[in-house]
């Protein structure tokens, strides 16, 4: 949330819309990256929450499938309404039980059914809030999901729609439609006047530093004056910046006095912008560049490549890896990765030990490093087309040494709902590297336009020959059977001309063919599908 006395301006106007039903029911908190509008969206949440207004909120990521995924959101929000409002939920849960794949069907179905329907048949007077939602996977030219909220939002005038996110083109047109733009209150975050924002800036490191002073018995008077001027400066009404520069400076076992003196050195340059290490660009893509020269300093190929191949997990996974996952699928030692990240722990959400997922601490950072315009230094450029390959690679190889034939030890003829502790044995026998792999292989295909390689292929072929059934067991009793049909819809576009195409298709004949028995039964997959699969098939012939 925001520090207490910032941003007053700004959640006072917010909060005020909340409560106003004479005003627009959908407002669009439009900011460039790095401006605070997540952070600005949860003291909202929080404050009227407090208040008794929340009815639901969504928090897109694209750190998460399950948060970056368009079709969660109104699920999502509809259970939360549920839980908050009885009436809804007397509307809701006999729906839901009619009609379980409601969850599935279209943006506009689920919204019609989901939230629609309830909110008008209940009469509630209630905030939703959805965060981010520039982070969402998106195909369409106009957000999909501000196209479906145009069509509805008339319909339920006592529910007010608080929204965030980038002023991209795809939510610009979104916002655009007409039944949309009459609806809407657009506060664009970056037209603020710049020296409140400044002002606020300048309280948030005065606290951090007083903070930093007081733990670490530092002399009251620091930072200077000037070096607080310069800071304010460069930050240049980003609190991303802001956030990066105080946990820069405040990394353990580092002298914080010494890491400000590094990022405010005065070289012989006379331009203003050179009294630091950095370079050209931007402020925070100079901030940036400088935290990975000092924490990695002087070229050196070898470990260069490392750095770039752990960063590239990083940033590129499906959802958030640990180190020692990392370690696993990249074939590097996990004790070697974790050393490696926390000198950049600045640019990070990481916790105390290797097992613990590590993501960026905010999304500036994996747009900067893939970024040849931003990152200029091929040192740490992470180059999305090579690092889904090694990831791909990385996962392949992993199932194809470890997966086994029932590795869950599963009783014979059982459904996964007949067996009590499926949880435990999965932590027993599956890794988290492995359920990783299990479950987003796939995803670092990208598309059909991934790079061929013959290491590739030779391993997804190898894969589907000798693993292919053990690893529909885990994605059944990890209640991920539906990965398996995203996992051939790709597959098979992708490999187009070669050896393995026929098998590739016939597998996916299978999966969607039995889908029903292995998203029920592990077990089953042998006991059922694979007896009434055709005499003809090649899964049937292998395995």
């Amino acid at each position: 949330g925001c520090l207490k006395g910032t941003r007053t301006a700004v959640l006072d106007g917010i909060e005020f819309w909340t409560r106003d039903f004479d005003k627009p029911p959908v407002y669009w908190l439009n900011g460039l990256a790095g401006m605070g509008k997540s952070t600005i969206a949860q003291t909202i949440a929080e404050r009227i929450f407090a208040g008794g207004q929340l009815g639901a909120s969504f928090f897109c990521s694209r750190d998460f499938d399950d948060r970056r995924n368009l079709h969660f959101i109104f699920p999502t929000l509809a259970i939360q309404l549920a839980r908050r409002y009885t009436e809804f939920r007397s509307i809701f849960v006999p729906l839901v039980q009619s009609d379980p794949e409601i969850a599935h069907e279209s943006l506009y179905n689920q919204m019609k059914k989901l939230i629609v329907k309830p909110l008008e048949k209940s009469t509630i007077s209630t905030v939703i809030v959805i965060d981010a939602l520039d982070e969402c996977k998106d195909r369409e030219p106009a957000s999909a999901i501000l196209s479906v909220l145009g069509q509805f939002v008339s319909e339920i005038p006592k529910v007010k729609f608080l929204l965030t996110g980038r002023p991209e083109p795809r939510l610009r047109e979104g916002f655009g439609l007409p039944l949309l733009a009459e609806a809407t209150d657009v506060f664009v975050l970056h037209e603020v006047e710049s020296s409140r924002v400044s002002n606020d800036i300048r309280l948030f490191f005065r606290r951090s530093f007083s903070g930093i002073a007081d733990r670490r018995r530092r002399q009251k008077d620091w930072p200077t004056e000037e070096q607080l001027n310069l800071l304010c400066e460069r930050a240049a009404g980003l609190f991303v910046y802001a956030v990066a520069t105080v946990q820069f400076i405040d990394q353990t076992n580092k002298n914080p006095k010494k890491q400000l003196d590094r990022l405010l050195q005065l070289p012989k340059s006379t331009v203003y912008e050179g009294k630091a290490e950095f370079k050209e660009n931007t402020t925070l893509d100079s901030l940036y560049t400088s935290i990975l020269q000092q924490a990695f300093g002087d070229d050196d190929p070898e470990d260069d490549l490392i750095v770039r191949s752990v960063l590239g997990a990083v940033v590129l996974a499906a959802n958030p890896l640990s180190p020692s996952t990392i370690g696993t699928l990249l074939g590097y030692d996990p004790e070697d990765v974790f050393p490696l990240l926390s000198s950049i722990h600045s640019l990070l959400i990481l916790q105390g030990d290797t097992d613990q997922p590590v993501r960026p601490f905010h999304k500036s950072f994996p747009d900067f490093i893939v970024d040849p315009a931003r990152c200029v230094s091929q040192r740490f450029r992470v180059s999305p087309p090579n690092h889904h390959m090694e990831l791909l690679i990385g996962c392949l190889n992993l199932m194809n040494r470890t997966l086994e034939k029932n590795m869950y030890k599963l009783p014979d003829a059982v459904t996964n709902a007949e067996v009590p502790d499926l949880g435990e044995r999965t932590e027993r026998y599956i890794d988290s590297a492995l359920q990783y792999a299990c479950k987003s292989w796939h995803k670092h295909l990208v598309d059909e336009h991934t790079i061929r390689t013959p290491e590739i292929a030779s391993a997804l072929h190898q894969f589907l020959e000798n693993k292919f059934l053990f690893w529909l067991e885990v994605l059944s009793v990890l209640g991920a059977a539906r990965e398996a049909v995203d996992a051939f819809d790709l597959v098979t576009r992708w490999l187009e001309v070669s050896p393995t195409v026929e098998l590739a298709n016939d597998c996916f004949r299978f999966v969607t063919g039995f889908f029903e028995v292995t998203e029920e039964s592990a077990p089953h997959i042998y006991h059922s599908a694979l007896p009434l699969s055709p005499q003809t098939s090649v899964v049937r012939k292998l395995y």
